[in-house]
């Protein structure tokens, strides 16, 4: 294996193959970090902002530990910090506000944002996360950034000619933040741009973000793009132009039928494979998920395989998070095994076979 992914190898890794191991991002909360939220948002409450933030601090130890415990080799504090993935940055950009909730669907409600003038930059959005988690961390650290369609498209605009405009000028403030991330240490960037496959007619205008915010990083800057559940059909080939190392797709929903979709023209990126199902309360078994990563290899040779939940998984009972971690790990390295004696094949076509 060549190139940035590399570094995320371990020193004494015990296979000659490797299929690196990561998750999306969020993880289940602790109970008690929930009680100090209410007990500091509540104005009765006597939790003030030191022990507010010091709950905060012990979380993301926890989840390092129990990511790092469960074997994976590019962690993150499981969002111990944020709220939810459009919320926490819009607190954080000048230019937007809150308006109060509005419905989604059902009973679920979200606290949908408005661009009231031009964005701009000021104080980092993650770097403080990033330093206490890497200062707590012995694995690499990954940091997942909700990107700018997403950003755009889940807010009210009330400044700019439209979502486009504002996607791209908050391209440019994502590319200021991965900018500090990286003069912080950070090496594995990972783009959630949950709107992309619910609106795939625009993938030009995230293909013209991910060239804005890649602007200027070293190459040693592993920057992954994370696309949630949708019609992949609808934006495949074209996202090949991407420029990323990795993209990170949710194939288990949907048990894996749009695998389909990448065999042609052949899928010449990094693939962040979902392994388990985030939507299922229950550990898959250690063989399920090895065959579940047999028909990545299908699609990939393992050097090119990334292995992960198949979303955030922040909605799961903490300790069958914690299983699927445990059990999706130890598959990934049975599999390298077998990879190394023969075993099991990878049988994807080689780059251009199929173009």
């Amino acid at each position: 294996m060549t190139g940035p992914r590399e570094q995320f190898r371990p020193d004494d890794h015990p296979n000659e193959h490797f299929l690196l191991t990561t998750v999306v991002g969020s993880y289940p909360k602790p109970k008690w970090h929930d009680r100090a939220r209410e007990l500091f948002e509540d104005p009765d409450g006597d939790l003030d902002r030191g022990a507010w933030e010091k709950a905060k601090d012990d979380a993301s130890r926890a989840i390092v530990d129990e990511h790092e415990r469960a074997g994976i080799d590019a962690v993150t504090d499981g969002e111990m910090r944020r709220t939810e993935m459009v919320e926490y940055f819009a607190d954080r950009i000048d230019g937007y506000e809150r308006n109060g909730r509005v419905k989604v669907w059902g009973h679920n409600y979200f606290d949908k944002p408005s661009v009231y003038r031009e964005v701009e930059y000021s104080d980092s959005w993650l770097v403080d996360e990033y330093e206490f988690t890497s200062d707590v961390a012995t694995h690499p650290v990954k940091v997942p950034i909700t990107g700018p369609y997403t950003l755009a498209s889940w807010s009210f605009n009330e400044a700019y000619e439209d979502d486009a405009a504002l996607a791209i000028a908050l391209a440019d403030l994502v590319n200021d933040e991965i900018q500090q991330l990286v003069d912080a240490g950070a090496r594995y960037i990972q783009i959630d741009e949950a709107a992309l496959a619910t609106t795939p007619e625009d993938h030009a205008i995230v293909g013209e973000c991910l060239e804005r915010i890649v602007d200027g990083l070293p190459e040693d800057v592993y920057v992954g793009l994370h696309v949630c559940y949708g019609d992949y059909s609808r934006i495949y080939p074209e996202i090949l132009e991407f420029p990323v190392d990795e993209f990170d797709l949710e194939l288990n929903n949907g048990d894996y039928d749009q695998l389909e979709v990448f065999r042609e023209p052949t899928f010449t990126k990094n693939l962040g494979f979902g392994a388990v199902d985030v939507h299922a309360a229950e550990a898959e078994s250690v063989a399920e998920i090895k065959a579940n990563i047999r028909r990545a290899l299908e699609v990939v040779p393992p050097e090119r395989l990334t292995i992960s939940p198949d979303c955030g998984i922040k909605l799961l009972p903490r300790e069958v998070a914690y299983a699927k971690l445990e059990n999706m790990v130890q598959a990934a390295r049975e599999i390298e095994a077998e990879l190394d004696d023969g075993t099991v094949e990878a049988t994807a076509p080689a780059p251009g076979a199929a173009d």
